[in-house]
């Protein structure tokens, strides 16, 4: 069986920057998770596991993008 190549090297463009996106969906995910004492659900090997992150540094609160409209 061929060896997949990585997506780094993914011939669509989308596709490449699929991995950096959703690296960041996931840090902000942790800040927020944070900010609001909220668990993070994962699925390790099949095991189901909340993680409560803490704020790494004091911060006021995570900016929300603006929209525009």
């Amino acid at each position: 069986m061929k060896q997949p190549k990585p997506i780094e090297q993914a011939a669509n463009p989308n596709l490449r920057g699929s991995w950096p996106a959703l690296l960041r969906a996931a840090r902000r995910a942790r800040e927020l998770a944070a900010q609001t004492g909220t668990a993070i659900v994962v699925s390790h090997d099949g095991v189901i596991e909340y993680i409560r992150p803490q704020p790494e540094t004091p911060s006021p609160h995570v900016a929300e993008p603006h929209a525009e409209g």
